[in-house]
């Protein structure tokens, strides 16, 4: 069993409100996470048919079965009117943490939640395994990485990894999809969804997108919010600090995790990484997936942004600590190069600021005389970012 880093947040959370959220990716490791901090609750899987309708026809007698412990309940989206009965039994007593809920559809779940149980609800997003988790167990070669990915079934049992996420994402768009959008041409969404891979690390044009899958620009745009919401894709904003220039305004798009990007791609073997030419680009998405872990595992807000002029000149990560900012380039190559330090040195130029990171994909770590620092992605978990 890996330790989680979120276990001592979710034990924090606990302790300070009287439920806790747990959000995540379907297969990210919610279900362990919560049972293993809260040993003493009763567990209940609201996928199963029957338990389900029981909480759907009965709500109150559902749950007071639960009245004295409280319980686990997973994937409690799939019972909305369960949270306005949730309110009152929350209300009627002290302790913290007396329901603990879990869910992959981040849209319905925080909906259900707001309405019903602001102020009483402390949350957690639990995204798949990091690196620093992973330790001496991750893959060791970036071509490994990439293609396995950091889901936690894949290192708990040996599974055949292409066959994993390819049943993963038929389940996928049988149940999340459905759920959030009654879509009837799977098929046609499947393709707009591998063809968002090859859009990984560039600029978000849904105009674009929308006439090579052959729907409009407003389709795109909902059925980017059924990824969004079932922790699939995610957006990164340009930041909106002008520091004098005319500054883009389309966000990028990134995936949660590289392996099932390198899964849609129809990649069936991880030597096939070693010449790709999404190579860069998904190792890009490793490094940004990696920070947004280390945020959010320490229960803090995603604070990552790029920054790219009118004229092209861009940060890959900058990340933005109230009125401190780090630039951050990322290279999947081996080799330091000048070209690692180009954008880092004219933003520094531009704004004033010194210092500054490039993770890359060699072994050597190094610390300039600018203060910028050349960090080996695996030894991405020893640095303050």
């Amino acid at each position: 069993m890996f330790l989680r880093k979120a276990h001592s947040e979710l034990v924090k959370l606990a302790q300070q409100y009287k439920a806790v959220v747990v959000i995540g990716p379907r297969q990210s490791g919610k279900t362990t996470l919560v049972k293993s901090v809260f040993k003493g609750k009763p567990y209940v899987n609201l996928e199963n048919p029957d338990i389900r309708n029981f909480a759907l026809e009965d709500p109150r007698g559902f749950l007071n079965q639960f009245s004295k412990a409280g319980a686990i309940l997973d994937e409690a989206q799939r019972t909305p009117q369960l949270f306005s009965y949730l309110q009152q039994i929350l209300d009627e007593k002290k302790e913290g943490a007396q329901f603990v809920i879990t869910g992959s559809n981040n849209f319905l779940l925080q909906q259900n939640v707001s309405q019903s149980l602001a102020g009483r609800v402390g949350y957690l997003t639990l995204l798949p395994f990091s690196l620093e988790e992973l330790g001496d167990d991750a893959p060791k070669t970036i071509n490994d990485l990439l293609f396995k990915g950091f889901y936690p079934p894949l290192y708990d049992k040996s599974f055949e990894i292409d066959k994993w996420f390819n049943n993963y994402i038929r389940t996928y768009l049988e149940k999340d999809v459905r759920q959030l959008k009654n879509i009837d041409n799977l098929i046609v969404f499947e393709r707009f969804l591998r063809l968002c891979v090859g859009r990984i690390g560039q600029l978000l044009n849904k105009n674009a997108l929308a006439i090579e899958v052959g729907v409009d620009s407003k389709t795109i745009e909902s059925w980017i919010s059924v990824l969004e919401a079932s922790f699939v894709v995610f957006r990164l904003k340009p930041h909106h600090k002008n520091f004098n220039k005319r500054l883009v305004k389309m966000p990028k798009l990134y995936f949660y995790d590289v392996g099932l990007a390198s899964a849609l791609l129809g990649l069936h073997d991880a030597n096939q990484w070693e010449l790709h030419p999404f190579k860069g680009n998904l190792f890009e998405n490793m490094i940004i997936t990696e920070l947004l872990k280390n945020r959010f595992n320490r229960g803090l807000p995603n604070n990552l942004y790029f920054w790219r002029d009118s004229a092209g000149h861009e940060i890959d990560i900058l990340v933005d600590n109230f009125n401190e900012f780090m630039p951050i380039e990322v290279k999947a190559g081996k080799t330091i190069t000048n070209e690692y330090f180009k954008g880092v040195n004219y933003w520094n130029n531009l704004t004033g600021f010194k210092g500054g990171k490039i993770i890359y994909g060699g072994e050597i770590y190094q610390k300039r005389s600018n203060d910028i620092e050349v960090i080996p992605y695996a030894e991405l978990n020893k640095t303050d970012i």
